[in-house]
């Protein structure tokens, strides 16, 4: 077994960070009588809570700020504002610097950079900083797509790029259903419908002591102005999820049929029409997970599948695949590798080995695919969480 030292492929590093304003944090109030047990604990605990407003504890109020720890949701009619920093991590010169900033909607793709003019120079420990905006005015996925290339003191070309999307083939859908009558209503079916693309799964029932548990209980009555929320799985036939560039732009994915009875007996039925989304773009180079153990021992090598697909429709690629190891990620064999070319539309799939030195949660990064033909490198980081366990655990199969 060969482990690979970490590696650092690009001279640069990118950032992206949305700008957005800070909520206030509010925090949940928890009480009590002082004739129960806890007494007087949980109210003291309140007022020594700092996050709280001095003599209105009770109250879901706040005087501090929370900043965003993601990209969240952006609504129709705001204005996206985002943060794009490019820094030299290297010791050396790099030149030519050029940033590209996109906005991929359902119709259009927008360049959002503020300037197309290329950077002479960049210094080690400098940086480069633009700030984009973008009002949004259509309904639907928006992928940030962010380019950067520059030349090596040596003179070679360098590029890469980054995505800010969803990386799943999974569609999960929630449902919420209110009664807002002014009496029970007895829910008898609410199904989904899927689409020819799509095989649906149901994830409003648990599995105990082998039979199907509703997670509503055993009493399928909703009271007035009560609110359930079903959940449900969207996954894309085997025969169009092998063929890239099918599933992509506005598709349907079904429709929500919901029965339901009064207290007198009375059957209403409401069917929505066909629900759309607007399917994820992948670039040229997509890489999908194929299988994964849930649970790894420590410091033992466990193995992965992939699927790499070339999603162009007209362009046959030469793949290269290398493995660079993480803090707590080690990849096991020889990095560096030729997998041979791809032909526009085909995918093959790769078995990989790779360990963790650390507990807990970890996720598996550090893949890096280039394409020879035109020295374009696609990196893949995050492709999916894995959990480490002491060797002393038992982890069941």
């Amino acid at each position: 077994m060969e482990v690979n030292p970490p590696k650092q492929e690009h001279l640069l590093a990118l950032k992206v960070m949305r700008l957005t304003k800070p909520t206030l944090f509010t925090n949940i109030p928890v009480t009590c009588e002082e004739k129960d047990l806890p007494g007087d604990l949980f109210n003291q605990l309140m007022r020594d809570d700092p996050s709280t407003v001095r003599g209105a504890e009770i109250l879901m109020l706040g005087e501090m700020l929370t900043l965003p720890q993601n990209f969240g949701n952006i609504f129709l009619g705001e204005t996206f504002s985002s943060y794009i920093s490019v820094h030299n991590d290297s010791n050396q010169i790099v030149k030519d610097i050029l940033v590209k900033a996109d906005l991929q909607t359902s119709s259009q793709r927008l360049n959002l950079s503020a300037s197309n003019a290329a950077v002479a120079e960049l210094k080690p420990d400098c940086c480069i900083d633009d700030v984009i905006h973008h009002e949004v005015k259509e309904i639907g996925t928006h992928i940030l797509v962010c380019a950067v290339s520059y030349t090596t003191q040596g003179g070679e070309k360098m590029y890469f790029r980054k995505f800010f999307k969803f990386q799943t083939d999974e569609v999960f859908l929630e449902a919420q259903i209110q009664n807002i009558t002014t009496s029970p209503m007895f829910m008898e079916k609410v199904s989904l419908e899927p689409s020819i693309m799509y095989n649906v799964t149901e994830l409003n029932s648990v599995n105990q002591a082998g039979e199907c548990v509703s997670t509503f209980g055993s009493r399928a009555y909703l009271q007035p102005m009560d609110t359930r929320q079903y959940l449900y799985c969207l996954k894309p036939k085997k025969e169009f999820a092998e063929k890239a560039g099918i599933i992509k732009g506005v598709t349907v994915i079904g429709k929500l049929d919901i029965v339901w009875k009064t207290n007198l007996g009375e059957r209403g039925r409401l069917q929505t029409s066909q629900l759309q989304r607007m399917a994820p773009g992948y670039g040229d180079v997509r890489l999908s997970l194929e299988a994964i153990p849930d649970t790894v021992n420590l410091e033992e090598p466990f193995h992965i599948t992939c699927k790499i697909t070339n999603c162009s429709s007209e362009r046959t690629m030469d793949l290269v695949l290398e493995m660079c190891n993480t803090s707590s990620i080690h990849w096991c064999g020889i990095s560096g590798r030729q997998l041979g070319k791809l032909h526009p539309s085909s995918s093959l799939c790769l078995a990989l080995t790779l360990l963790s030195s650390v507990q807990g949660l970890q996720s598996v990064s550090g893949l890096r695919i280039t394409d020879t033909f035109l020295k374009r490198t696609y990196e893949y980081d995050d492709i999916a969480q894995v959990c480490v366990v002491s060797s002393a655990v038992k982890v069941e199969s």
